[in-house]
C-alpha cells in the first residue's frame, strides 16, 4: 500500500484546500478554526439546525443568544500522544475551534430553543415567530 503523506507535493486534498481557504495554517500542524458541516431545515412551526461535530465533548460546545443571533462554538482538542517508532503519515482530522453564527431574529427567547447533543451531533429546535417582514425602501440618488 502506497500513502502520499499529508504535505507532500502529491497531495492534491491539501493543494485545494490551500487555494480554498488560504488563511489556514500550512504544514503538519492544522490547529485553528475549522468549519463542520451544517444542515439548516424548516418545519411547520421551527427550525432545525443541525451540525455535525465529531470528536467534541458535550462540555467543550457553547451555545448563546445575544440580539437574536444564535452562535455555536465549539473545541476539538488535540490528542497528545508519544511517537513510538514510526511517523505520521497521514493526519485528516482537524483541531481547533469552530464558531458559527445565525441571525434568528428579535423575536427569539433563548428559554424557546431546545439543544441536544447527541452521537457527535448537535441539534437545535428554534420555534418560529411571525415578524413583520422587512420593508423594501427606496433611496433617491442625488
Amino acid at each position: 500500500m502506497s500513502l502520499i503523506p499529508r504535505g507532500s507535493l502529491l497531495d492534491l486534498d491539501n493543494m485545494f484546500e490551500q487555494m480554498l481557504f488560504p488563511a489556514r495554517a500550512i504544514g503538519s500542524e492544522r490547529e485553528g478554526f475549522f468549519s463542520p458541516r451544517i444542515d439548516v431545515s424548516e418545519r411547520k412551526n421551527m427550525y432545525e439546525i443541525s451540525a455535525e461535530l465529531p470528536g467534541v465533548g458535550k462540555d467543550d460546545i457553547s451555545v448563546t443568544l445575544e440580539n437574536g443571533v444564535l452562535t455555536l462554538e465549539a473545541e476539538v482538542h488535540r490528542e497528545v500522544k508519544e511517537k513510538q517508532d514510526g511517523q505520521i503519515l497521514r493526519q485528516e482530522r482537524r483541531y481547533g475551534k469552530f464558531l458559527r453564527s445565525f441571525n434568528l431574529g428579535e423575536e427569539v427567547r433563548e428559554n424557546e430553543i431546545d439543544a441536544n447533543f447527541k452521537d457527535g451531533i448537535l441539534t437545535l429546535k428554534v420555534p418560529k415567530h411571525e415578524g413583520q417582514p422587512p420593508q423594501r425602501k427606496r433611496i433617491e440618488v442625488h
